[in-house]
């Protein structure tokens, strides 16, 4: 989608030639007669940039910009005037401006300004929005070359990655959603666009729409500014839906008709805004019996499921973990300033003998302890926090386990032991959040008598 630039300029030769340099370098251009009418196209439909003159009729120029800044305080705006001075420069870049053009200019000295303006634009953003490479934790490379269950998966989004469909990730906690959805962005036509992640766990209702879909100044009490929507800024990119089972009936609706339609209405506004982005959601719960219990939307549910993917927990795909270990260990030598050169075997079946409730996260947690503490080159049991917790005290039977839930079960009852029942504390031990602590607590019942500490 071309880059959409706004001109307030009131002489109309003026108008209609920056629109026409702009139009003949591909961008859309819209245009303006004074400060107003251009107000009320910005607040309407979204610009990239504005280009306005300085001296304008009614609303002054300076009015104009600081009324685009409050609004929209991440607006570029490049400044005009046939009148320049050093003042009036000064003055403008303090009020917010880009850059200050004198007239007359040539189409390259517009187009040179309008370009960095760009370039500044998307950097801002992209800073904004910490658009993470994958390569800075597992890159593709690292995704294909696992094995098993997950070469087939690393072959599925191979399949869907070029393609627009929409795609639900399914997981515990911890087994990499997210960056399954980065890879499937990065492996995508829409690579060059946005990434917008948003955690649905910790979305307050009441705020759902003003966060997805944006707001205008006035519409609330707290509407200061004109926000722009998380969907909105995924335009032309993917925005990802973690833990999309937490969203209630009412906010699951109004998603649903977003994805249909194509198109957004932010709070307090009565235009509908297009918009092009890629849905890509997660969750750690049974969508499907969510749905058929009615606390799910259906229609929501086969949306989102187009193409799903089930990822399996790391107890299930073992094979794996020297795969991982090696990665973190290059990773956290690198951001700890280390030089850790292997994991001894002794080390590493403490590691593949381990039950792993908390999944790549978790692992990821104590090889970056690991890397820290470690006193030689190589990693040893000692260094790994996994000895007091993973075996029977000497002397003690360990209790049966007829399944993985068993398993798991007993694993946090003996961390919530060691954290003498902080919750926190456990959580962040697991690799988890506290709630999907309290969620598997309550799902297994474990040691009542520990959960009520912090």
């Amino acid at each position: 989608m071309p880059a959409r630039v706004l001109v307030i300029d009131d002489e109309e030769v003026m108008r209609d030639s920056c629109r026409q340099i702009l139009e003949r370098q591909g961008f859309a251009a819209k245009t303006a007669q004074n400060g107003q009418i251009g107000l009320d196209l910005l607040r309407n439909e979204p610009f990239d940039l504005v280009v306005l003159d300085w001296r304008l009729p009614g609303i002054p120029g300076l009015e104009v910009l600081k009324e685009i800044k409050q609004e929209s305080p991440d607006a570029v705006v490049i400044v005009i005037t046939g009148y320049p001075t050093i003042s009036s420069a000064v003055e403008a870049m303090k009020a917010g401006a880009y850059d200050f053009l004198p007239k007359p200019f040539t189409p390259d000295e517009m187009n040179s300004v309008v370009r960095r303006a760009l370039e500044k634009r998307k950097l801002v953003a992209e800073n904004l929005y910490l658009r993470q490479e994958l390569a800075e934790r597992l890159g593709e490379q690292m995704i294909l070359g696992l094995s098993g269950e997950m070469q087939k998966i690393a072959e599925l989004i191979g399949k869907v990655a070029p393609t627009d469909a929409t795609v639900l990730i399914t997981g515990e906690s911890g087994t990499g959603k997210e960056l399954i959805a980065r890879a499937i962005h990065r492996l995508s036509l829409r690579k060059e666009g946005p990434f917008i992640a948003v955690d649905c766990g910790s979305l307050v209702p009441t705020l759902f729409e003003s966060e997805i879909f944006g707001h205008v100044r006035g519409s609330f009490t707290d509407a200061v500014a004109t926000k722009h929507g998380k969907m909105w800024l995924a335009d032309k990119g993917t925005i990802f839906f973690d833990e999309i089972g937490n969203i209630n009936l009412e906010s699951q609706a109004k998603l649903l008709r977003a994805i249909q339609e194509r198109e957004i209405t932010r709070v307090g506004d009565v235009k509908p805004l297009k918009i092009d982005v890629r849905i890509i959601a997660a969750t750690n719960k049974d969508l499907k019996k969510a749905a058929d219990e009615g606390t799910f939307r259906d229609d929501l549910y086969y949306r989102l499921a187009v193409v799903k993917l089930d990822l399996p927990p790391l107890r299930e795909r073992k094979q794996d973990i020297p795969k991982f270990v090696e990665h973190f260990i290059q990773s956290y030598n690198k951001k700890r300033k280390k030089n850790i050169a292997s994991i001894s075997n002794e080390a590493m079946k403490l590691l593949t003998g381990y039950s792993w409730p908390g999944n790549i996260r978790e692992l990821e947690n104590i090889i970056e302890r690991a890397v820290i503490l470690a006193d030689e080159k190589v990693i040893r049991p000692a260094d790994l926090p996994l000895g007091d917790i993973s075996a029977p005290a000497p002397g003690a039977e360990e209790p049966e386990c007829r399944s993985l839930a068993d398993a798991e079960k007993m694993h946090i009852e003996k961390v919530l032991k060691k954290f003498h029942g902080n919750k926190s504390k456990t959580a962040e031990y697991l690799g988890i959040d506290r709630k999907t602590l309290r969620s598997k607590i309550e799902s297994y019942g474990a040691s009542a008598n520990l959960t009520s500490q912090t």
